[in-house]
């Protein structure tokens, strides 16, 4: 029986192209190059997970047409010499295995490119000093310098590099290129109105500006012939002020209609001009962004141009998104990353009408920072995606021995160390101290703004159902000790007790009935008054007094951190979504008390101190939320790690060192691994 994903696993046929279905990976960079620019076999197998679970077309990111001019990220593809076209075909050659379409998204950074890669400032299309560039120099020491104006004599090198570029992919097996027109590198700062102040044929009116990005399209035509599939992305609307907006996006795709096969509809800049934030969070959306972001922009494309193939991408989270999107004629593709990192085996789940085995992603941002370190990717609840040459076809091995293990703990620890010991064939036993499994992921999922965390604490405990229909064992409502282990006599022993909140004993009424651990508070609203004081300015704090906020509740939240250092504290804790929590706090006007200690809870009030001043103030209050950070839970691991043969105790996750659920979860798997 095939698909119920009717419109979603329909072929289609582009420049006589067979594509199997309408999924691509959108473009990434695993960071799995060679320093130098080279595809390495790591890289290689690193997609593979993607071709073989389904995706009809793999987009390898930002790839430079010349790495000695366009450098702007650690190991970057470099397409400007003939020397990388046997290391492409190995990549294109994979995916031919699994009857997908190897590509790359071929780019110039332009401005992006910095005095220190290459030794002089970037070309673009005029000159001008970015605000990149601002910080570029203070990080430096140094005056900013502006862009390079590219004279005419430039830009037809320029178009001829992209030609080549494509064509050693061509050379190499490949039949589509990805353009990046969008998010503020060369060629949008050629058609977007914000970078581009040139007075001849390459600027002023749309049509003018498009110019550039047609030519390159033209030399790739020319240097690939007609057998090649051209995408070109671009920006939906650019979101700044002065930039370029989707009534001049609708524009310039007319003008690049006859030279486009796919137009592929992102959002933003790369850049992040006059501190706003731009680029990041319409490229990568995090979870308190609404899913499917982008779509409304492709859509409103699709409208005014519907005899054209546009591609939408933004935390399209599922395929029923997918679906919803295509058989509506709001897009022709749907580009998706995140969520096929988090499940590359997708697209043949839903093909297999088993949408409910979905691994969700959490929009966490854990696999983007890692290229700003940089090292290589990997996926917060897809422990597999950081072992691709390890177990290069996504099997996990059966262990020579079987043994009889214990699993401490029922988080996302847990559940992944049961996953992974019973398809290592081991009898397993998993107990949880309380009557619920997914430890601090619950108190996670509490908020309504956290619907990905919330899809991710059904999917663990549907995982749990799974391991105990292949024969686990698990116990709720099981405190285990060095007893019950002991008689049990197990061979191997994964503790993943996690960690306990932080209460301050020392404060006076710290144990008064309106005080709550945050999350704890969260799931039951029935124990939050009209006015709430939050103690801690960590992720925790905040997320707790934005939903308090959203609850129509009277909320201050305090940290006793001067705000420089509770601004870095929040970026330790909450990373990429810092800037988006401080943005809500600001426009909603919820009030942040910096450099304020919580002394003493009272009934109906809590004192707190300036710790600038040593100033006391009290803050009425009728319910207390405590986010003050985490502690391991060393005393039950010191207690039971000396009860099975030492080599077989695994310690994992918040229980060895608070941390994320990507830690807990990647060490689980890889601890198991080997027992």
């Amino acid at each position: 029986m095939n698909s119920r994903y009717k419109h979603v696993f329909e072929p289609i046929r582009i420049r006589g192209i067979d594509f199997k279905n309408r999924i691509s990976l959108a473009p990434a960079t695993p960071v799995l190059s060679t320093p130098d620019g080279y595809v390495t076999r790591e890289l290689v197998d690193w997609f593979r997970m993607f071709a073989r679970g389904g995706v009809c077309t793999l987009f390898l990111g930002n790839c430079s047409i010349d790495i000695e001019e366009s450098h702007d990220q650690n190991y970057q593809l470099d397409l400007g010499k003939d020397d990388c076209i046997y290391p492409l075909a190995l990549y294109a050659d994979m995916c031919k295995q699994f009857g997908c379409h190897a590509s790359l998204e071929i780019n110039h950074g332009g401005e992006g490119v910095s005095f220190e890669a290459m030794g002089h400032a970037g070309y673009s299309s005029s000159a001008y000093i970015s605000e990149d560039e601002v910080l570029r120099a203070a990080r430096n020491n140094r005056e900013p310098i502006p862009t390079i104006e590219m004279t005419k004599e430039k830009i037809k090198e320029t178009v001829e590099k992209f030609g080549r570029a494509a064509a050693r992919m061509k050379r190499a097996g490949m039949d589509i290129v990805m353009v990046h027109g969008g998010h503020g590198n060369l060629i949008s700062q050629f058609t977007s109105p914000m970078f581009n102040k040139r007075t001849d044929e390459y600027g002023g009116s749309t049509q003018n500006r498009a110019r550039f990005a047609i030519e390159v399209c033209e030399s790739i035509r020319k240097h690939c012939g007609e057998d090649f599939v051209i995408e070109f992305r671009c920006s939906g609307d650019e979101e700044a002020p002065g930039s370029m907006h989707i009534d001049e996006t609708i524009e310039l795709a007319g003008y690049l209609k006859g030279h486009v096969d796919i137009l592929h509809v992102s959002a933003g800049l790369h850049s992040d001009p006059f501190g706003l934030h731009l680029y990041m969070r319409n490229w990568c959306q995090n979870y308190l962004m609404d899913h499917c972001f982008n779509v409304r922009y492709a859509r409103t494309i699709k409208e005014a141009h519907p005899d054209m193939l546009v591609s939408t991408v933004g935390s399209i989270m599922s395929i029923d998104y997918a679906e919803e999107i295509i058989s509506n004629g709001w897009a022709d593709f749907v580009s998706m990353l995140r969520p096929l990192m988090a499940d590359p085996e997708m697209p043949k789940k839903y093909a297999e009408n088993r949408p409910e085995d979905r691994r969700p992603c959490l929009r966490c941002l854990s696999c983007s920072k890692h290229l700003m370190v940089p090292k290589p990717t990997y996926c917060a609840v897809n422990p597999m995606s950081a072992m691709t040459t390890e177990l290069r076809d996504g099997v996990i091995p059966k262990a020579n021995v079987t043994k009889k293990a214990a699993v401490i703990g029922g988080g996302p620890g847990g559940i992944q160390a049961m996953e992974t010991l019973i398809a290592r064939g081991h009898n397993v036993t998993l107990y949880e101290k309380s009557g619920r499994l997914g430890g601090n992921v619950i108190g996670a999922a509490a908020p309504p703004f956290k619907i990905d965390v919330q899809d991710y604490l059904a999917w663990l405990r549907r995982t749990a159902a799974q391991c105990a229909e292949k024969g686990a064992r698990i116990l709720l409502n099981t405190e285990v000790t060095k007893d019950i282990l002991d008689i049990e006599n197990y061979d191997a022993i994964v503790i993943a007790v996690g960690a306990e909140p932080i209460v301050p004993q020392s404060v006076p009424g710290i144990d008064k009935p309106h005080v709550f651990w945050a999350p704890e508070a969260e799931e039951d609203t029935s124990k939050i008054g009209n006015k709430v004081v939050v103690v801690g300015g960590g992720g925790v704090g905040f997320e707790a007094a934005l939903d308090c906020a959203d609850l129509g509740k009277d909320v201050v939240l305090i940290e006793m951190l001067d705000e420089g250092r509770a601004k870095m504290n929040l970026r330790a804790s909450a990373g990429n979504i810092t800037s988006e929590l401080l943005t809500i706090f600001a426009e909603r006007e919820i009030p942040v008390c910096y450099g304020t200690a919580l002394v003493e809870v009272k009934d109906n009030s809590v004192v707190t101190k300036n710790t600038a001043t040593g100033e006391l103030i009290e803050l009425p209050c009728d319910t207390v939320f405590l986010a003050v950070g985490m502690k391991e839970r060393w005393d039950i691991v010191e207690e039971l790690r000396r009860c099975a043969p030492e080599s077989n105790v695994h310690i994992v996750g918040d229980c060895r060192k608070t941390g994320t659920i990507a830690e807990a979860v990647n060490q689980s798997f890889q601890a198991c691994l080997h027992i």
